[in-house]
């Protein structure tokens, strides 16, 4: 029997961390509406209420980039009121030159995106972004966003930018017009969307604007390029004057949903014709202040939409990310093990695709599920519970996920974590504990350590990984260790491979010149890779060094060189295609990434990757084109061209995207996605039109069509209509 040392020894040493603390001195007081007021304030956009001149104001944003902290180019006033139900935020983003303001985009979820690293970034156009801790617990965070069009833009924030959830949906309104001094906007967001305290003193507020044409980045607080930025919870300023809210309630929020469809398929040449209907609900209730109960009964994900094709290049399996509404609100809190970077993650305690989705075939039935998250005292905390329903051949299966993370400090955690996974036949169990440290603003120390259980032979073993991170504006550093022993099975969670010891190290250093080709900095990058088995004998390893100018505008190169060696220690098939045998093989890539600023009206990016490897070569070039014609359309297309010559075969493949959005208004958008895959013969189609009819309720009208086969690509395959309609009763 494998003996094992407690989980929580790992993180043992870190109550005694000493605390970071937030930035103190920047404080905006709220402004309280008379309860007398004849009528609720107009959310027009425009700051003419009376109400707006009485209210304090803060003006004082400093950039990020170019200059870090130097004030702000334009001048930018921010006032808050509230009354017994909502919080009214007023922006005022003046600029002296309002002709030139970027303002393109009219879709929701698109005025801001997440980073390669998962940290918030606008996208093309101005914008103004609000970050919201009503439980000051310097961690979580609300991000609400929008643009001088009024585009609505709403996400979480997850351990001081850990996970930046753009997926997540509240209920909210914001309005904004061009105005003689700029532009300015009205946030209308109603206290029960953003959970809080009983008599909150203090709330973490922090705002965020970029001045496109510039690329100019400023921060009312946390504008330090020394690890800090808008993500950095812990060092957002202060709001106050919060006073007299109503006692947060039980805030029961009801969403039923009836479905209807039609289904045509042709398996094996035989035309089949389906049609269904169906209904279902899910409740969100605030069983306490701060903790929140989910529950979904016969769920449906019918609006989601569909995953882009990829082809997989390598012995690993594919990651896709998770776009469900119901695994999305507080997603961030059941995040436990390594992130990849330019990569699947190497190893993930739980990943919630595992549920309601097979990975070979595609959907199964979720019967039902729930949800226990938020914040408890000085704890954040989770429960979920869901079961699948049998297909496929696969039994039942019942998920169980318990998160608890404990506050130390300022921004400091330690956490455990279990995740259960069984039905008739077998059960898989993998529990651990993590930590998170800041011992200094610009040093980050996080770790973990796992073990796995399972029925049967085999699947009990551990995994643990220690890492550090410090950046500052002229030098980055970050090195960890990851260890997944053979045996290890987290089989409700993602494991890119097993039985490998992992030392990883990047250093980047930057110069920033004052006036030499435009430029804003270049990133000089080395990146060593180094992976071993249990035994310690060599299986991979590799370097690189890059080289990464950016310009004012925001233009970039990127150029890379790698150099080392793959072991294949278990035969694979690439592609399904070209096997490829055990052996030690060479591996060099070179690579060029180029993409233009998001300023411009029409985007480009391209990156060529050009790889000897497994005995041969292996080159692939992918790129796309964006362009925004007006506020109302938006274009995307892509390309990827692939090619191997292998000792033992050759293939090429090649992927098209077209990607098209019509937004009618903010209540009304419609979306197309057209993908063609030469390898698998396969053209896909997935129409999607959303209806807002009411804040929370949404008509979706989706089509997917999928043709191709072996013997033609335009053979129809799969045709499967919906109409979904969602209401939601906030009682």
């Amino acid at each position: 029997m494998r003996t094992r040392q407690p989980l929580f020894l790992l993180a043992s040493a870190l109550v005694f961390a000493a605390p970071l603390g937030a930035q103190v001195g920047d404080t905006l007081r709220a402004h309280k509406l008379p309860a007398d007021r004849p009528a609720a304030m107009k959310v027009d956009g425009l700051l003419t209420e009376a109400e707006w001149q009485a209210a304090p104001v803060i003006s004082d944003f400093k950039q990020r980039e170019p200059l870090e902290g130097v004030p702000a180019t334009e001048s930018t006033e921010i006032r808050i009121l509230f009354d017994a139900n909502t919080m009214y935020v007023g922006v005022l983003a003046r600029d002296r030159d309002p002709e030139r303001i970027v303002a393109r985009i009219l879709a929701r979820d698109k005025v801001m995106e997440p980073e390669f690293d998962g940290k918030p970034r606008f996208g093309g156009d101005d914008g103004i972004a609000i970050l919201l801790d009503p439980f000051h617990d310097h961690r979580n965070a609300f991000v609400f966003a929008t643009n001088p069009n009024g585009a609505e833009f709403d996400a979480l924030i997850t351990d001081e930018g850990r996970t930046f959830n753009v997926d997540w949906r509240g209920v909210w309104y914001v309005a904004a017009k061009r105005v003689r001094e700029g532009w300015s906007a009205e946030f209308a967001i109603p206290f029960r969307t953003l959970r809080y305290p009983v008599n909150p003193a203090t709330w973490g507020f922090n705002a965020y604007r970029v001045i496109r044409r510039k690329n100019e980045e400023v921060l009312w607080t946390s504008w330090s390029r020394n690890n800090e930025g808008f993500a950095r919870v812990s060092r957002a300023g202060h709001l106050e004057g919060l006073e007299g809210l109503r006692e947060p309630g039980r805030n029961a929020d009801i969403r039923p949903y009836v479905l209807a469809g039609h289904d045509r398929t042709r398996p094996d040449g035989v035309l089949t014709n389906r049609g269904l209907g169906d209904v279902g609900v899910e409740l969100k209730s605030e069983v306490r202040p701060g903790l929140v109960l989910d529950l979904t009964y016969n769920t449906d994900f019918a609006q989601v939409e569909v995953d882009d094709q990829q082809v997989n290049l390598t012995r690993f399996n594919l990651f896709f990310p998770e776009k469900r509404d119901f695994f999305l609100e507080n997603s961030g809190i059941f995040d436990f093990g390594a992130r990849g970077s330019f990569e699947p993650p190497p190893f993930q305690l739980f990943f919630s695709r595992n549920i309601g989705i097979n990975p070979s075939f595609g959907e199964v039935p979720m019967i039902g599920g729930g949800r226990l998250s938020g914040r408890v005292g000085n704890q954040t905390v989770g429960v979920l519970s869901a079961v699948n329903g049998a297909k496929y051949g696969e039994p039942a299966t019942l998920f169980n996920v318990a998160r608890v993370k404990r506050d130390l400090g300022s921004a400091n955690y330690i956490g455990a974590m279990v995740v259960d996974r069984r039905s008739d036949s077998t059960w898989n169990t993998a529990s651990g504990a993590d930590f998170s440290w800041w011992p200094k603003g610009a040093l980050n120390l996080q770790g973990f350590v796992a073990s796995t259980a399972t029925e049967g032979a085999g699947g009990d073993d551990i995994a643990y990984r220690l890492g550090a991170d410090y950046q500052t504006n002229l030098l980055g550093i970050s090195a960890s260790h990851l260890t997944v022993g053979a045996e290890a099975n987290a089989a409700a969670g993602f494991v890119t491979r097993t039985n490998i010891r992992r030392t990883q190290s990047n250093s980047r250093a930057t110069w920033r010149p004052t006036s030499f080709l435009n430029l804003r900095r270049v990133n000089m990058l080395l990146w060593t890779d180094h992976v071993a088995d249990m035994d310690w004998q060599r299986l991979d390893y590799t370097t690189t060094v890059g080289l990464r100018p950016i310009w004012n505008t925001e233009d970039g190169i990127g150029l890379f060189y790698t150099r080392g060696r793959n072991r294949i220690v278990t035969p694979f098939t690439l592609t399904g295609r070209v096997d490829v045998p055990a052996g030690d093989y060479l591996y060099e890539s070179r690579s060029i990434f180029l993409s233009s600023g998001r300023a411009r009206p029409v985007m480009g990016d391209v990156n060529i990757d050009l790889q000897n490897t497994f005995g041969g070569t292996l080159h692939n070039v992918r790129g796309g084109i964006s362009a925004t014609p007006g506020k109302h359309l938006a274009l995307r297309t892509g390309y990827s061209f692939s090619k191997a010559d292998l000792p033992n075969g050759a293939f090429e493949v090649h992927l098209v995207s077209l990607r098209a959005g019509w937004t009618f208004n903010t209540r009304v958008a419609l979306n197309s996605l057209i993908q063609y895959n030469s390898l698998a013969k396969n053209v896909s189609a997935n129409l999607r039109l959303n209806i807002i009819h009411r804040p929370g309720s949404d008509i979706f009208v989706v089509l997917n069509e999928e043709r191709g086969s072996d013997a033609s690509t335009w053979d129809p395959r799969n045709r499967a209509l919906r109409l979904k309609v969602t209401y939601l009763a906030r009682l």
